[in-house]
Order: structure tokens, then C-alpha cells, then sequence
């Protein structure tokens, strides 16, 4: 038995589904077609439907259109906040890039990320990796480069997820779009509002405390600006930085000289380095005994409290966040 379909129908048909616009050939037109050879053209339509339906289009943070993947399945990572992001919605990437500072991804994320590659560091991705990992995704928030985001365009859809300024929580909302996850990402959100609203209220007697950030570098110890990462996690939980450390900004400060210790103080003090081990640590170490440091008022009152520097000072995402929270209900809710 055969079946007869009019060169048009195929045309209008393959319009639809590749955009291709060239019509079909006039010797094919008023084909009579077996009921084998139908299935198999009817197959390679649908497939061809199916390949532009698993793609959408988004504008990313640096107001570009970009194609992506419906469900993308090899995802590379060029910024701990994308990373977070990801592995927060449900996806482990295939390649990412190391914490600044560190030799492997951030420190907080642990073994939800040990088995993600290290590709490179922060703006300085090995591109000859990136292309074995045969990525489908690529997630580049924070990248100022646009040569680099061209080039990473011409191995695989690159999307800008957040511009540097830009919270967390804009990052996840970024990464989410590009993920397809944007309702993980709003079941996250209404999750962490929750759980900064605990934290606030557990606090008792310190809640609306002030709160020093501090990096300790082996030149000295430099805190965190007012929109940094950690910054904007404990304002979540009512908690404020001091009036003398409200610089604008989301790095932190030149390093300070132990003549200017007083500048570290506050209610409560957050202090740790970017490596558990090295230089960094035995110049805290050594500070902790000098009499300007056991003059601050946080350290009289027994409010120093030793952190991940991975975490509280570095650029984070909302595992993060959620770090932070759990650290600050641990050291400053009443027992």
C-alpha cells in the first residue's frame, strides 16, 4: 500500500521544522511513498523538530542573545558562583574552574564538587581542556573579557550568568536560566529566606550585632567591603557591619598594618585565610598574641571567631550562603 503527500506538505513541513527554505526538488513532487519510506521521512521530521525544541533562546548579564541547550548535559563552570549555583539546582558540571587562591575548587564545597575537573583559575581557563571536555554549556558569569566569552562561543553556548557587583543571588537566577532549573532555584530562595529568618531570631542578645569580616594575608589583615559574598549573608540575618567598614564595594581592603588593628574591631570578628595551611595562618597565629590584637574589644569579649576564609571571604554561592548562616548560628546563638 502506498500513500501520496505533495511535495508542498514536505516543504511546508521541513520550513517548520529546520528553517530551511529551499523547496523540495520537482521530480519528488505528487510522490507516491510506501508506508516504510513515510515512517522514516516522518522520523527524520519529527527529529528535526525535536532538535530546535530542545534549544531556547535567553539574554544573558551582558545583554546577549544566546542559543542554549533545553537540557543541557556536559556543563562547564568558570566562576565559584557558577559553581555553587549549579551543583545547588541539581547539576555537576564536567570541568570548573579552582577557588581563588587554591589549587582545587572552594574549600566549603567539599565533596559535593571533588570530582568536578579543575580546568584552569578565575579568567584563566585552559581553553585546549575546556574543548576535550566537549562541553554543551558553558557558564561564565563574572568573565570582564569579551575576547575570552568569543572565544569560549566558538566551542559551546557561553552565557554571561552575573556581572561583577552583582549578588548571589542574581547569580542563581542567571545560572538557573541557563540550567532550565529556574524553579529549583526559587524553591532554594524561599528555603534560604527561611533559614535566615531562624537564624535571626536564635540569636537572642546578639541579634543586630556588628560584625568584622577579615581576611588574614601574610602582609596583615584586610576586611571585607560592605556588598561582599559574606556581607550580604549576615545583613540576611539582621546582622550589620561596623559604622568604620562601610566601604562600597565586594572585594576588601589593602592590607592593614598591625598599627592599625583597631580597624578589624567590632562586636564580633570573622577572621580566617584562603589556605588552611601556610604563611597566612602562622602570621595569624602570631598576631593573636600581640597585645594590640588582645586590646580589640571582640577579642575581650570572646568574640573571635576563626572561620573558612575560602568561604567568608571569597566570592560564594548559595550552598554558600547557607554556610555562613550555619557558622554564624553556630558561634553567636545562646547555648
Amino acid at each position: 500500500m502506498t500513500c501520496r503527500i505533495s511535495a508542498a506538505a514536505i516543504n511546508r513541513t521541513l520550513r517548520g521544522t529546520t528553517g530551511n527554505t529551499a523547496p523540495i526538488s520537482r521530480p519528488f513532487r505528487g510522490l507516491r511513498l510506501g508506508f516504510g519510506t513515510l515512517a522514516a521521512l516522518t522520523l527524520v521530521i519529527l527529529g528535526a523538530a525535536g532538535a530546535r525544541a530542545a534549544e531556547r533562546s535567553l539574554t544573558d548579564a551582558s545583554g546577549e542573545q544566546v542559543t542554549v541547550p533545553q537540557d543541557p548535559q556536559r556543563v562547564i563552570t568558570l566562576s565559584e558562583p557558577d559553581l555553587d549555583a549549579a551543583l545547588a539546582l541539581g547539576v555537576e558540571p564536567v570541568g570548573t574552574v579552582a577557588g581563588r587562591g587554591q589549587a582545587g575548587p572552594p574549600r566549603y564545597l567539599g565533596e559535593r564538587a571533588a570530582s568536578v575537573e579543575v580546568i584552569g583559575q578565575f579568567m584563566h581557563p585552559s581553553m585546549g581542556r575546556i574543548i576535550e571536555l566537549q562541553p554543551d554549556l558553558i557558564l561564565a558569569g563574572g568573565v570582564p573579557d569579551p575576547q575570552l566569552i568569543a572565544q569560549l562561543r566558538r566551542v559551546a553556548p557561553a552565557v554571561v550568568t552575573y556581572q561583577i557587583g552583582e549578588s548571589w543571588r542574581q547569580a542563581l537566577q542567571g545560572a538557573a536560566e541557563a540550567l532550565h532549573r529556574q524553579a529549583e532555584a526559587e524553591a532554594f530562595l524561599a528555603r534560604y529566606r527561611e533559614r535566615a529568618t531562624a537564624v535571626e531570631a536564635a540569636l537572642g542578645q546578639h541579634a543586630g550585632a556588628s560584625v568584622s569580616i577579615v581576611r588574614w594575608n601574610p602582609r596583615g589583615p584586610a576586611y571585607m567591603q560592605r556588598d561582599a559574598f559574606a556581607s550580604r549573608v549576615i545583613r540576611d540575618a539582621g546582622l550589620r557591619r561596623p559604622d568604620h567598614q562601610q566601604e562600597p564595594g565586594t572585594a576588601h581592603t589593602p592590607p592593614l598594618s598591625l598599627e592599625a588593628l583597631e580597624r578589624i574591631d567590632a562586636d564580633w570578628i570573622f577572621v580566617g585565610t584562603l589556605q588552611p595551611a601556610g604563611e597566612a595562618v602562622r602570621a595569624l597565629e602570631q598576631a593573636r598574641d600581640m597585645p594590640a590584637f588582645q586590646a580589640l574589644n571582640a577579642v575581650q569579649a570572646g568574640h573571635v571567631v576563626s572561620v573558612d576564609g575560602s568561604l567568608w571571604t571569597g566570592p560564594g554561592g548559595p550552598l554558600g550562603a547557607l554556610a555562613i548562616l550555619a557558622d554564624v548560628e553556630e558561634a553567636m546563638a545562646p547555648r
